[in-house]
């Protein structure tokens, strides 16, 4: 793949054969940003366990104390003064068998998570096909399948993000921004890490994590020192 100039350049800061600390990983981190816009920190974890077994899969959700630095819009599957609830809490989009109709009928996929009460699964259902592959599913493991809509929302619009396991066994999700900076760049990262350490099935065996790694959206990664991080 070829590599444009700013890239080039940027990847000199980064000394590829070295595992960083996170301090300094999180330092080096927005210096290696090359675009114009606000990046996204992201980052990916490979972990030694195999997502084929369902006694290995590692799925979970977590409130970064500094939020992702992006507007999230919720939609949420209520009925009754549920649906009150959730618009009181603010969000974006409420509704019941409409928005399953609208999804349908329009490919329409404006929002960026879904929540549903128990009672709405059977209509959410539905539409699995098309939420399932997008990462949109709800899920009571992430807190999306509750009867506390408020509650979730609320989380979700302080910087709840969920985390799962792909294929490959690599975790990516954001971090946070380029202009978050170092420490609360480091504070959110910690925080994701914790739980993803806190969240090692019983049943992996050997080196739980692999290899972690920090990137900007356009940017070279910075491999973290695995070893050292701690819960």
């Amino acid at each position: 793949m070829k590599r444009g100039k700013k890239y080039l350049e940027k990847s000199k800061l980064v000394d590829k054969a070295a595992l960083y600390d996170v301090a300094d990983a999180c330092a080096l981190i927005p210096q290696t940003s090359t675009a114009k816009f606000d990046e996204t920190v992201e980052a990916h974890i490979r972990l030694g366990v195999d997502s084929r077994h369902a006694d290995q899969q590692v799925r979970g959700a977590v409130v970064l104390p500094h939020g992702t630095g992006k507007t999230v819009r919720v939609l949420v599957f209520a009925k009754g003064p549920k649906a009150d609830e959730a618009q009181a809490a603010g969000a974006d989009f409420v509704g019941a068998e409409d928005l399953v109709a609208k999804i349908q009928g329009e490919n329409w996929f404006d929002f960026d998570v879904v929540v549903a009460t128990p009672d709405m699964m059977g209509v959410v259902g539905r539409i699995g096909r098309v939420l399932g592959p997008k990462g949109l599913m709800p899920n009571p493991k992430a807190g999306t399948v509750t009867m506390d809509v408020a509650k979730a929302i609320e989380e979700i619009k302080a910087g709840k993000i969920e985390y799962r396991l792909d294929k490959t066994n690599i975790i990516h999700v954001p971090v946070g921004k380029v202009s978050f900076g170092a420490e609360k760049l480091q504070d959110n990262f910690q925080t994701l890490m914790s739980a993803i350490i806190k969240a090692k099935p019983a049943a992996a065996k050997g080196t739980y994590l692999k290899s972690v790694a920090l990137s900007t959206t356009m940017g070279p990664s910075v491999k973290v020192n695995a070893a050292k991080i701690s819960e």
